[in-house]
């Protein structure tokens, strides 16, 4: 079969019947990218190795659709003959053998991210402002909607948090622009993205697995980690947003290619210089998009309108009110949409407060530097942690925060890791081992203990630092579990 001529500068027109593609992985964006690529006429091969009921069902949705779907055990193991692209779910790796076969016999292969980008044009274009980082992504798209909705703008969260871009590029809603979260795994099977504008919130060691086994030792990894966040910036149209306590950001900005005109605009929890937002006397101010910028900044809003307002969260903020401001949006909005925001849960939520002592359900922490930006915020810490940890070292967490650990119980199949860490960072820590399979007993267990090592004025912290899917379906279940725990202690109010 020769390559398609048309393909290396597809657009929704191209005569996509001629196309074979095989869709790899039938998860939310394999499915909503299959779904497109039918109704474009394209002949369409999905596979996944899981057959689970919710794969199968959107099999059978897609077979009537006229796909060709094929699950189980085997099934992604060779790659069909005649193929003209493949579109992969985020999380396959480069080396996984059907992607591998794809590379090697030279077929194109895209993420979803990159088919959204494509088939929006040539005439639905809409402006992406787009969220990276090792932490924070989620909660910033989130202000960052919220903010574009309080100027009166129509707008969707979208990518990695959860919703397919390309569902919201079929939508006959006409949108003003999208907030776009997107993950290093997604961005690494990007290609031609052209973002309004981007932001890099932190830069910090995570995925390591995934980088590791195709790129060698863990110092490639990080690179190869590195190198996908910094794809963001590529081909920016209006403004790179970095964070200025973080120099690996700025770098990025420094090292990218961007369309002529774009600006470099720096966020910083201290008072701002020209070109950045940050903060005076309690106000989120801005001094970069702003005519007297040189010698004056726009107040946005209070610190308090943000919450919870850990450092890490004014940050998100700030960020999240830099991209909105490159856009356009007046600066009313900026405090208007932090103040309508509802956060979801397991980002540093109060689960309790009994006897002197709070609970925070901080799940979402599920690395070390987001475990660290949740420490920042207390003083003396019982600290639940654990889990996958993918990879990462804990030693600098453990002697970053080791003055103000009060004790640790360590839980999940990656345990000792963190423990190893304590004993050679904070070796007068008390730590507890909680070896136990079961999710909920685990957890019961481990706030069993943090009640019995906690004094009044202390935190029981649950930030693990690590992923939850060793013993829980996901993050959020970890966090109910926990939060059950609590109120099942005496005076916590019984089970919820």
């Amino acid at each position: 079969m020769r390559p398609l001529a048309w393909l290396p500068v597809a657009d929704r027109y191209s005569p996509w019947r001629e196309a074979a593609v095989v869709v790899a992985g039938l998860a939310t964006s394999g499915f909503a990218a299959a779904d497109a690529l039918l109704e474009l006429g394209a002949r369409v091969i999905v596979v996944d190795d899981l057959e689970s009921d919710e794969n199968r069902e959107r099999a059978t949705l897609l077979e009537h659709l006229d796909a060709t779907v094929l699950l189980g055990a085997g099934a992604s193991a060779k790659l069909p003959e005649d193929i003209d692209l493949v579109i992969t779910s985020p999380g396959w790796r480069p080396d996984y053998p059907l992607l591998a076969a794809a590379a090697a016999r030279g077929v194109p292969i895209w993420g979803d991210v990159e088919l959204a980008w494509r088939l929006m044009h040539p005439d639905r274009i809409v402006p992406w402002l787009g969220v990276t980082g090792t932490n924070g992504k989620t909660t910033t798209t989130q202000m960052l909607d919220s903010i574009l909705q309080a100027a009166g703008l129509e707008s969707a969260a979208v990518g990695n948090i959860g919703r397919p871009i390309i569902e919201a590029i079929n939508d006959e809603i006409p949108y003003d622009v999208f907030a776009v979260e997107l993950s290093s795994f997604q961005l690494h099977w990007a290609h031609s993205l052209e973002l309004h504008s981007a932001a890099v919130l932190n830069l910090h060691p995570d995925h390591l697995e995934w980088y590791g086994p195709w790129l060698g030792d863990s110092e490639a990894a990080m690179a190869g980690y590195r190198a996908d966040k910094a794809r963001i910036y590529h081909n920016v149209r209006h403004s790179c947003v970095y964070n200025v306590s973080e120099s690996a950001t700025e770098a990025m900005v420094a090292d990218a290619e961007v369309i002529e005109g774009a600006r470099a605009i720096g966020f910083t929890l201290g008072i701002p210089s020209i070109s950045m937002l940050g903060i005076v006397d309690d106000l989120l101010v801005d001094r970069a998009f702003v005519p007297q910028r040189q010698d004056s900044a726009l107040p946005l809003a209070n610190v308090a309108d943000v919450q919870p307002n850990a450092p890490h969260n004014i940050e998100n903020a700030l960020a999240a009110a830099a991209l909105a401001r490159s856009f356009g949006v007046p600066g009313p909005a900026v405090a208007a949409g932090l103040r309508n925001l509802k956060l979801g849960g397991h980002r540093i939520s109060t689960v309790a407060t009994m006897g002197g002592v709070t609970w925070v359900d901080d799940s979402k922490a599920t690395n070390p530097h987001a475990a660290n930006s949740s420490m920042r915020a207390f003083d003396s810490i019982v600290w639940i942690a654990g889990g996958q940890t993918k990879g990462t070292s804990f030693d600098e967490l453990v002697r970053t925060h080791a003055a103000k650990l009060r004790a640790a119980i360590v839980l999940g199949v990656d345990r000792q890791v963190v423990a190893e860490a304590l004993a050679r960072h904070a070796p007068d820590v008390p730590v507890v081992v909680i070896d136990r399979g079961d999710a909920a007993a685990a957890m019961t267990e481990a706030v069993q203990a943090a009640a019995g090592l906690a004094e009044r004025g202390d935190t029981v912290l649950l930030a693990p630092g690590g992923a939850s899917k060793d013993m829980w379906p996901g993050y959020a279940a970890r966090g109910d579990d926990f939060a059950d725990a609590v109120h099942l202690l005496p005076g916590g109010g019984g089970s919820r």
